[in-house]
C-alpha cells in the first residue's frame, strides 16, 4: 500500500505531480506501475490491442490530444484490461459507461465522461514519449496514482 502524498514526501525530489485535472473512475482506488504510452486522437483502435497484452505491473497512459468528444475507454475494455492484470490506465481524454466502470476492479484517471464512441482507424503511436498534465511520460518509467493525484519517477520507488 501507498499514498502519492507519502510517496511526495518521501521522494520529492524524484517524482513529477501531474496537474490535478484528473477524475477517478473504476472500485480500485490506488495503483501503480510501468508506463505503457499510447498517443492518439479520437481513435481507440490501439488501446484495445495494447489491453489484449500482458498488463502485469503496467499501467497505461493514453494521450488522447485531450479530447472531450468522445471515449476512449469503456466497459468492454476496461473489463479486458481486468482479464489480462493491467494495474490501471491514464485517459488523457474521456471514458464512458462510467457507472459500470465505478462498479469493477480497475482503476482509470480520465478528464471526463463522454457517450459517445471513438473512431476506429488503427491510427496512433505506441510507447513514445507523451506529454500533458504538464509533464512527460516516459515509457518504463513508474506512475502512482491514487485519490489525491498522479506523480511519475524514473525509479520503481515501491521496490
Amino acid at each position: 500500500m501507498f499514498t502519492t502524498a507519502d510517496l511526495w514526501d518521501e521522494n520529492e525530489t524524484l517524482l513529477s505531480c501531474v496537474d490535478p485535472v484528473f477524475n477517478h473512475f473504476g472500485d480500485k482506488k490506488l495503483f501503480s506501475g510501468k508506463i505503457r504510452t499510447i498517443k492518439l486522437f479520437e481513435d481507440n483502435s490501439l488501446v484495445r490491442k495494447q489491453l489484449e497484452l500482458d498488463g502485469k505491473g503496467k499501467v497505461l497512459v493514453i494521450d488522447g490530444g485531450g479530447s472531450l468528444r468522445c471515449a476512449l475507454v469503456g466497459d468492454q475494455l476496461a473489463e479486458l484490461a481486468i482479464h489480462n492484470n493491467w494495474e490501471g490506465i491514464i485517459v488523457n481524454g474521456c471514458i464512458r459507461d462510467s457507472e459500470v466502470i465505478n462498479s469493477m476492479n480497475i482503476g482509470i484517471k480520465a478528464l471526463n465522461t463522454s457517450p459517445v464512441k471513438s473512431v476506429k482507424r488503427n491510427v496512433g503511436e505506441i510507447d513514445i514519449p507523451v506529454k500533458f498534465g504538464s509533464i512527460t511520460f516516459l515509457p518504463e518509467h513508474y506512475v502512482y496514482a491514487d485519490a489525491d493525484g498522479i506523480l511519475v519517477s524514473e525509479d520503481n520507488l515501491l521496490k
